[in-house]
Parts: structure tokens; C-alpha cells; sequence
């Protein structure tokens, strides 16, 4: 099997585009967007899947808990697991086993540098905190 890396790029590509598209005129809300996708590595790294899924619904910004819900978006795509964008996700990651779940981090980590990456390309006119 030949891996094709557009297989991870497009869906984020796609993902904030339509973000950046829906939010046009709201500059305040596309700077929100812009500074979660480049916080999503970090944010991962330091406090891990179970507690990005949690943030999701504790999030006040909704720029922020929009990029949150599509990184969730992108990885149940990837992943093929499907309830990690509703409401149950939390759930369904703490039913997962060690391996899975740390192999899902692991992607979800590559998926977050995407997410920093293409923030930088989409929001290209939008300056970051």
C-alpha cells in the first residue's frame, strides 16, 4: 500500500477553509480560528486526546470550539472511529485499549501539526496572538 500524504492534508485543508469561508466577515472569530489551530499541537501534547475532547464543550469561543470540533472531524475520518465527534466521544475514547489509544494520539498529533501548518495558509491575512 502506498501512503498518499493528502490523505491527512486535504480533510484539514478542507476543514478550514470552510471555517475561514462560513466566518468570512467576523475577523474576531477567524482570529480565534487561526490561534486554535496553531495551539492544537501543543494543547495535545501537553494534556492528551481525553482532555482536547472534554476543552471541546467547556470552550466560550466559538472560533475555537469550531476548530476543535473539526480537528475531532478529521481524525474520526481517519481513524474510521466514528463517535469521536458526538457527544459520546469522550466515551468512546476512554473505551479504547492502551495501544489504540495511544496510536490514535499519535495520529492525532500529525493531524494537529496539519492544523498549525494550514492555519498559517488559510489565515494567511489574519495576524495571531
Amino acid at each position: 500500500m502506498t501512503f498518499d500524504p493528502r490523505t491527512i492534508t486535504t480533510p484539514i485543508y478542507e476543514a478550514l477553509e470552510s471555517l475561514r469561508n462560513m466566518n468570512e466577515g467576523n475577523r474576531e472569530l477567524l482570529k480565534e480560528q487561526k490561534n486554535q489551530a496553531i495551539e492544537l499541537y501543543t494543547y495535545l501534547a501537553t494534556w492528551g486526546m481525553m482532555r482536547l475532547k472534554a476543552e471541546e464543550k467547556a470552550l466560550s469561543q466559538e472560533g475555537k470550539k469550531q476548530v476543535v470540533k473539526k480537528f475531532f472531524e478529521c481524525l474520526s475520518k481517519l481513524s474510521g472511529i466514528e463517535k469521536l465527534t458526538d457527544d459520546q466521544g469522550l466515551v468512546e475514547l476512554k473505551k479504547l485499549d492502551v495501544e489504540a489509544y495511544l496510536g490514535l494520539t499519535g495520529l492525532g498529533l500529525a493531524l494537529a501539526q496539519e492544523f498549525s501548518f494550514w492555519a498559517a495558509a488559510v489565515y494567511w491575512d489574519i495576524k495571531a496572538e
